[in-house]
């Protein structure tokens, strides 16, 4: 889309065979279908990642979501039934530039564009995902609609669309501001996932509930690696249900949505606290351990999306190359330690453990009297960089220290 000489906006020509991309403020992207034909809408964000396109397709943060990868070639190595996070694609639409014509991996088995159609994902291809990523990069993430085959047509004249009719479907798609979406997203049974690799078939070390928010399958994977038996429960699971699985630690995944609008959990996370189970938070987790400590969340602008962010431990200076999926972040003050400010400092003294060094926002919490912490981005890894793996170790540490016969023995004090 570009300006005419009288500075107005030009609408760029489209027929039925197209993809049309509009975006919430006007902008429209005339590229071809890519994945499934139809109609999707969503906020539209962009991930920088060059490769994990299955992992992040799949990953339950994406839930609602029309992804935009900044990486032009994207499908080289197809997908295959290993590398998903989650049990089936969660992004709302997909947008590419040059999608490989040709699958090439020994591990491949089919193509992505096969897998878009199979799961339904409307998608569109053969755009100037550079322009598009730069305006969203300015103006911010906002809702946006693909529109193909037969959503092109008007059903009643059997004519083309105008751009103004699609638009109109794009204003009526909820904000991603204000929506709560863990439910929609959760598992709806416990599962659980026992220790692995060099603990395999051996007694746990560690019992983790692992509070189902959107989690992706190689964080279970990677606490079970470290001889860790993972019950995932439902986000719907009460904290007595949580005390009767009995465990020396407690997890809160990632997942989608305005963590403002998770007071639930965050009722839950500070029972949690209350009782003195040691907790570790990812994501979604990390915002409901700030928000559970009194600290307030907050939207970026665009966010931050792919696997090759800079963060930096300021517990040890090391910097990492780290994923991220967030949209939104934690509002606490960087370089000091304070009082939580939730009921007057009952959960003690807290400080900022992570920082983004693109922008400087908040990427983990520590708690100094408790045994709580949490990240912001997801050292799992799936995709990406394995710098922050340590954390995994860090809560076993923290399990260690902090085992259930003290627990049960200071509540039998008091």
């Amino acid at each position: 889309m570009s300006q005419n000489e009288s500075g107005t906006i030009a609408i760029p020509m489209y027929d039925k065979d197209d993809a049309v991309l509009v975006l919430e403020d006007g902008q429209v992207y005339v590229g071809e279908p890519y994945g499934a034909l139809g109609k999707t809408t969503g906020e539209i964000v962009f991930a920088t990642g060059m490769t994990g396109y299955q992992e992040t397709l799949t990953d339950p943060s994406y839930d609602r979501q029309i992804v935009v990868q900044t990486f032009p070639h994207i499908g080289d190595t197809g997908v295959n039934s290993e590398d998903p996070e989650s049990s089936r694609i969660w992004v709302a639409g997909y947008v590419v530039r040059d999608p490989s014509p040709n699958v090439s991996n020994w591990r491949a088995e089919g193509s992505l564009d096969d897998d878009l159609k199979k799961n339904g994902i409307v998608s569109l291809s053969h755009i100037d995902t550079r322009k598009l990523v730069r305006h969203l990069r300015s103006a911010g993430v906002m809702r946006a609609g693909i529109f193909s085959g037969d959503a092109l047509l008007n059903p009643e004249t059997g004519k083309l669309r105008d751009i103004d009719s699609m638009l109109e479907d794009v204003k009526n798609t909820p904000q991603m501001q204000g929506l709560s979406l863990y439910d929609e997203v959760s598992t709806k049974e416990m599962y659980t996932i026992e220790p692995c690799g060099e603990y395999e078939g051996k007694e746990p070390l560690y019992t983790v509930a692992a509070v189902d928010l959107g989690i992706k399958g190689m964080t279970p994977h990677r606490m079970a690696e470290r001889g860790c038996r993972v019950h995932v429960v439902p986000s719907t699971t009460t904290f007595e249900q949580i005390e009767a699985l009995n465990p020396d630690g407690v997890f809160f995944s990632n997942g989608p949505g305005d963590p403002e609008q998770a007071g639930p959990e965050i009722e839950l996370l500070r029972k949690v606290l209350d009782a003195g189970y040691p907790f570790f938070g990812i994501c979604f987790g990390n915002q409901l351990l700030g928000r559970s400590l009194g600290f307030g969340t907050y939207k970026l602008k665009f966010g931050h999306r792919g696997i090759n962010q800079p963060v930096k431990d300021l517990t040890t200076g090391k910097v990492e190359v780290t994923a991220h999926n967030h949209g939104f972040a934690v509002d606490a003050p960087i370089g000091e330690t304070v009082d939580a400010p939730f009921e007057n400092g009952k959960y003690g003294k807290v400080f900022v453990s992570h920082i983004d060094l693109n922008d400087d926002v908040v990427e983990g919490l520590q708690c100094v009297d408790i045994p709580a912490f949490s990240v912001q981005y997801h050292p799992e890894a799936a995709a990406g960089p394995h710098d922050a793996a340590y954390l995994f170790d860090r809560f076993c540490e923290l399990m260690k220290n902090n085992p259930r016969d003290a627990r049960a023995n200071s509540k039998e004090g008091k």
